[in-house]
């Protein structure tokens, strides 16, 4: 048994705070009071003074296995979640061989259960991720995706992303969605405005965003499917969703935290480690995010954690990879720019991380009650530094040297802590 004594404790399910003790065995929580006396077979960690809060939940995850494992692993990305208090997270398909079969998706899955961590998949929308037949969403939901998406790449056929809802739909399951017009954009990974000022080149203009939203969110009205708009980064976007929302679209929308905290500046100072699909862009457009948050149009919040090596990374603007790490760094992050600077209540930022996320994709976990689950995160709010050693396999991130308003402790997951910052 593990006894957590003294915490200050937040629910974002019920809305419960306060100092509580809570009281683990066998991967539940047993008991949750005021003061809980310990039995002599009891661990006891004294957490006064820090936070309590469900494990988080990150439904937007590239472990990069199979294929790319030099970037990162199911073991390394378990590793590097559990640093980052999350409990459980939500792969994408876009591996190499894709997960859009029986054999692909038992080897992720049976592979994350040797982990310390809860390792979800979803299943590609569509056969390698071609854009042109689905892949046999049913068989493989049967088998344990709990999601749809082709992550990394638009589902560009109306027809066929229509078709792919209605399955969607009636497996009650989300699909989420890249929401990029290739059409539109010259270099990736930039937002047009800094890409002209800064290289004198083409980039991602919003319209490649905007218009994509703009067609799907239609298509979830038509079909009543869970849509998960990934990863949002223009204020039209949010608009957008908050629009649908309003009609009673079954739509959901995804903020990244470096969409929150960055701007296109970045660009100047950190280069390719400033680069990701889709790009930053303008101060307005963060803060139409940072709204949107508050007033619940986007009610998710997930990494995007997308490792790439250092060399990959040092090449040329142009021919470098989009997308940074996040796992490590999010909810400092979130603490950071939501909760200290923007004023967003700390129980509402944790719920788009925790119970939120989970309730989308029907997962059991993003709570903390009696007979639920013993995934915690403890952590603390007082200042500190990102700094650049990580458990990940990769480090592309802007962040490191960053100072931000708070940092994990412990990660406890099925009743056993996984993660500490105290030294040994």
């Amino acid at each position: 048994m593990l006894l957590l004594q003294n915490g200050y404790l937040l629910d974002p399910k019920s809305g419960f705070e306060g100092k509580r003790d809570v009281l683990m065995e066998e991967g539940r929580i047993v008991k949750i009071a005021s003061f809980i006396e310990p039995k002599e077979d009891t661990e006891c960690l004294n957490v006064e003074g820090l936070f309590v809060a469900p494990g988080l939940v990150d439904v937007h995850v590239h472990f990069r296995d199979p294929g790319f494992t030099y970037k990162e692993d199911i073991f390394s990305g378990a590793e590097a979640a559990a640093a980052g208090g999350i409990t459980t997270v939500v792969l994408m398909a876009n591996t190499k061989p894709v997960v859009d079969n029986e054999g692909t998706l038992s080897y992720v899955l049976e592979k994350g259960r040797q982990t310390k961590i809860h390792v979800e998949t979803c299943c590609s929308v569509t056969k390698g991720l071609g854009g042109k037949e689905l892949a046999p969403l049913e068989l493989l939901a049967r088998n344990g995706a709990v999601g749809f998406t082709d992550d990394g790449i638009p589902i560009l056929e109306e027809a066929l992303l229509q078709q792919a809802m209605e399955v969607a739909a009636k497996l009650r399951l989300p699909i989420s969605l890249h929401e990029e017009n290739p059409a539109l954009i010259e270099n990736n990974g930039i937002n047009s405005e800094a890409a002209k000022e800064i290289f004198g080149l083409g980039g991602s203009p919003r319209e490649a965003e905007i218009s994509m939203i703009e067609r799907d969110v239609e298509i979830a009205l038509r079909t009543g499917a869970d849509v998960d708009i990934q990863h949002i980064s223009t204020k039209e976007g949010v608009e957008l969703v908050r629009k649908a929302k309003a009609k009673g679209a079954k739509i959901h929308a995804e903020a990244t935290p470096h969409h929150f905290t960055l701007t296109q500046e970045a660009v100047k100072e950190y280069k390719t480690l400033a680069k990701m699909n889709p790009p930053l862009r303008t101060e307005e457009d963060r803060l139409a995010i940072i709204e949107g948050l508050a007033d619940g149009t986007i009610d998710l919040i997930a990494t995007d954690h997308a490792p790439h090596s250092k060399e990959e990374k040092e090449r040329e603007f142009t021919k470098a990879p989009s997308g940074i790490i996040g796992l490590e760094t999010a909810l400092s992050l979130a603490l950071t720019s939501l909760v200290e600077e923007a004023g967003l209540p700390l129980m509402e930022v944790l719920r788009k991380m925790t119970y939120n996320p989970a309730s989308l994709y029907h997962l059991d976990a993003g709570y903390l009650q009696e007979g639920g689950p013993a995934d915690l995160v403890v952590f603390d709010r007082k200042e500190t530094t990102i700094g650049e050693s990580f458990a990940s396999k990769s480090s592309n991130t802007p962040f490191v040297g960053r100072r931000v308003a708070g940092s994990v402790r412990y990660t406890i997951c099925r009743g056993n802590i996984i993660y500490t910052s105290e030294k040994k």
